[in-house]
């Protein structure tokens, strides 16, 4: 058997994680919601890769060409609990005319790879197939099971994706107990010689509301003080100024304690008169970490009334982004009950839970490992996604989930901003060190 310490990696799998990232980017599946997506074609991708390395793969679909691939690879120690690697294969849209580069060229230039889906989350869905091609090729076995998944929908509902599998295909992770998936694990360089890799063990649950006000219709010309527009625009502009309250979650308390180590700070969280933003403005470019979770929050998006300039309508609709912190969705309810005030209606269009994983567990010291043995210098804390993943949708099946796709980026590179963002790329030398990262977790995990 090979020996499950070997730091190395082949060249055919540096190189292969660079091709598939590009392969997939240049697969389309731009999910605009609603339905509008087609995964199959990277799904099918997948499973060929995987089938050519001797993993059996399972193509499930809810919806026609929503496509879903799940795999199992047995570990050497049947008595131990598997784990759940998964990546979703949907991308939220990219317009040719705002990049550098073309979003689904999957080009490589000036050593990255370019394209929608290159930091989310096609790079991972790639370094997980070629680690686990490399084991086929070298007779590698894991110690536990190891469960892949590539899901449809993540960037949406997740109801063709993580949503379906958990809920009529639970079998396929009998076993799994923790998952490892998007959002963390990456370099983030919080100073000069500050380099910070952010293990995600938490999420914000999902909140997206829809404000109904109704009125009484009528001419523009005459006063109205039934005026549908009016009662919901007072009610979403309440909501925006409202200041939520500071709420600490184990896991940001345990994020805020060792980056204020690191910065020579000695909070005592527990004071009276403890200010959650005065600490943050003393933790300069790792706040940015933190922020976004020390509250629920709830941002106004859409707004939607009338027809005719001339004509009161008697309906008129908002819907609002909320994020709740775990803990903190009785808080959230109420506080919306009471922004939105009598005049005005609402309702959850889309709810998901919030999570909580915890940091002192030997996952997690396991995951820490990983990543200071390839970059020593390097310092791994933990930290709570202001938004979700599919991760959620696991979490219904009684596993645990972290953050963890490692890259490790130079200086200066945003990775935040291209979540998402316009010209959206990865470095090659970060696969290469995610692949490197991953196989030394996955085998010994």
């Amino acid at each position: 058997m090979a020996d499950l310490t070997s730091d190395e990696t082949d060249d055919l799998t540096l190189d292969e994680v660079v091709a598939f990232t590009s392969d997939l980017i240049r697969i389309d599946t731009t999910n605009r919601g609603a339905g509008d997506c087609r995964e199959r074609p990277a799904a099918e991708y997948v499973a060929e890769r995987l089938a050519d390395a001797g993993i059996e793969p399972q193509l499930l679909e809810r919806t026609p060409g929503r496509t879903n691939v799940v795999a199992r690879i047995e570990g050497t120690d049947p008595s131990a609990d598997a784990l759940l690697v998964h990546g979703h294969l949907d991308v939220v849209p990219a317009d040719p005319a705002d990049w550098a580069v073309h979003p689904f060229s999957g080009e490589v230039r000036d050593g990255m790879v370019w394209g929608r889906g290159a930091i989310d989350m096609k790079n991972m869905d790639a370094m997980v197939l070629s680690v686990v091609r490399e084991w086929a090729r070298k007779g590698i076995r894991p110690r536990r099971d190891i469960v892949l998944a590539y899901t449809a929908d993540e960037e949406d509902s997740a109801v063709d994706g993580a949503g379906y599998l958990a809920k009529h295909h639970a079998d396929l992770f009998e076993g799994c107990t923790e998952g490892i998936s998007e959002s963390g694990a990456y370099s983030f360089h919080a100073g000069p010689d500050l380099v910070l890799y952010p293990v995600g063990a938490g999420e914000r649950g999902t909140a997206w509301l829809k404000l109904t006000a109704d009125g009484r219709a009528g001419h523009g010309s005459k006063v109205n003080r039934e005026n549908a527009v009016s009662r919901l625009a007072a009610a979403v502009s309440r909501i925006g100024e409202y200041e939520w309250p500071v709420r600490l979650t184990p896991t940001v308390r345990a994020a805020l304690m060792e980056l204020s180590a690191l910065h020579g700070i000695e909070p005592d969280l527990d004071a009276e008169d403890f200010d959650a933003d005065v600490l943050l403005a003393k933790l300069g470019r790792a706040a940015s970490l933190v922020e976004p979770v020390i509250r629920n929050s709830a941002n106004p998006t859409i707004l939607q009334a009338g027809y005719k300039v001339n004509v009161i309508p008697g309906t008129a609709t908002a819907h609002i982004d909320g994020r709740m912190v775990p803990g903190g969705e009785e808080e959230f309810i109420r506080t919306i009950d009471q922004l939105t005030g009598p005049d005005v209606d609402w309702e959850f269009q889309h709810r998901e839970i919030p999570l909580e994983a915890p940091v002192d567990s030997p996952t997690f010291a396991k995951l820490r490992e990983a990543l200071t043995h390839f970059d020593p210098d390097a310092h791994v804390v933990p930290f709570c996604m202001s938004g979700g993943t599919d991760a959620k949708q696991f979490a219904r099946l009684g596993i645990v989930g972290y953050g963890f796709s490692p890259l490790r980026l130079p200086i200066g590179f945003d990775y935040q901003a291209l979540f998402h963002g316009v010209d959206e790329r990865v470095p090659v030398q970060a696969l290469h060190f995610g692949v490197r990262v991953l196989d030394r977790y996955m085998r010994s995990a």
